[in-house]
């Protein structure tokens, strides 16, 4: 039973007519309120001249192949290897995350509204993705060189490096033998 706009369905049918629904769609119903599904829609269908006239580039502008990442990775046998491998990764993905960072910002700053926005407004989470999405490079550069610097750099004498196992503790700082401040 599809109900007619605007017309209360009896109380009755009311618990059958969820029948086929997903979560999001009887809650979006109970509130009165649009699925994500018909938001898209509708915009969709608003853009579409829009579009005919602005074809943007369809498919993945990468065809990343990630089975011969996980292969080497299984065969990586050292942390040099995987280093090899997370680098070839991050090489190989960094020009399309970096354009899709700015193209990102560009959207969030769309009519200057980044500017004019409110902490937690539409604008500012793209601008929060955009810079996630950059920074996910970042991260993953970091993280690859403390593994190597954890393999390949032991000297217990790095900044905020603690001695290895089994070694005493550094010794404590031998007292200044100048002249001490008056108060």
């Amino acid at each position: 039973m599809t109900p007619s706009p605007g017309v209360p369905l009896h109380p009755d049918y009311e618990h059958y007519d969820n029948i086929g629904r997903s979560t999001e769609q009887i809650i979006a119903a109970h509130f009165g309120m649009a699925t994500e599904g018909d938001l898209l829609r509708w915009a969709r269908r608003d853009a579409e001249a829009y579009l005919a006239e602005r074809p943007l580039p369809t498919g993945s502008p990468v065809p990343l192949d990630t089975a011969a990442y996980r292969v080497a990775l299984n065969e990586a046998r050292t942390i040099a290897e995987v280093s090899a491998v997370t680098r070839h990764l991050i090489e190989a993905c960094r020009p399309v995350l970096e354009s899709m960072g700015q193209v990102l910002s560009d959207i969030a700053d769309w009519n200057g509204r980044y500017g004019k926005s409110e902490a937690d407004s539409p604008s500012r989470k793209v601008m929060e993705a955009a810079n996630r999405l950059v920074s996910t490079l970042w991260d993953a550069e970091a993280a690859d060189l403390a593994a190597l610097r954890a393999t390949y750099d032991t000297s217990p004498t790095r900044p905020g490096s603690k001695p290895a196992p089994g070694l005493p503790p550094a010794p404590p700082e031998a007292p200044s033998s100048g002249p001490k401040p008056s108060r």
